[in-house]
């Protein structure tokens, strides 16, 4: 409850391109978080605050102070992994060495940003053309075969689908249709 009205506080006013306030995606990100990866309380604490450092004035001093080191540990890795994931060149050596050092520190973080990613993903359909094709490439390219690696097979497999609905509508509306046809 102390980190959602953190989180509500922090992100008031802003909104997200959909138009909804901006509140919904932690939200989301949380349910995510715990009804589909299963992860507990500390998660799903990290996972509604996962964009206020980055996004908002608070500080990473003020989550220690309200909610201890652990969980401004998650939080600092997810901003901190946040440049790799969304760096516009492409995956380096250097990003795998700071992914790799990142799960070497506590898995939970990669876990609450490929939640992230699949919220975003699920919501991409009110993002301009050009931004669906480059976040579904990168989702398809890093993600998912994350998430694969990680045992979160769902979430790759929805991964993928909606790479697929954004980076090629046509084929998939056409998979769409032959599924839809032998149900």
């Amino acid at each position: 409850t102390k980190a959602f009205h953190m989180a509500l506080d922090a992100h008031r006013g802003m909104r997200r391109k959909s138009g909804e306030p901006y509140i919904i995606h932690p939200i989301a990100v949380a349910i995510i978080v715990n009804r589909e990866i299963g992860l507990g309380v500390k998660s799903i604490v990290a996972a509604l605050l996962h964009d206020v450092v980055e996004d908002t004035d608070v500080t990473l001093d003020e989550i220690e102070s309200a909610f201890g080191e652990k969980i401004a540990s998650i939080i600092d890795g997810l901003t901190k992994i946040s440049g790799v994931f969304d760096n516009k060149t492409s995956l380096q050596s250097e990003n795998f060495r700071k992914i790799l050092i990142t799960l070497s520190e506590d898995v939970r973080v990669i876990l609450i940003k490929l939640a992230d990613r699949l919220h975003n993903m699920r919501t991409l359909g009110s993002m301009p053309r050009h931004k669906q094709i480059k976040i579904s490439g990168e989702t398809i390219y890093l993600f998912a075969p994350l998430a694969h690696r990680l045992g979160l097979y769902a979430i790759k497999t929805e991964l993928e689908d909606l790479s697929l609905k954004y980076r090629y509508p046509k084929v998939f509306e056409e998979i769409s249709g032959k599924i839809k046809d032998n149900e």
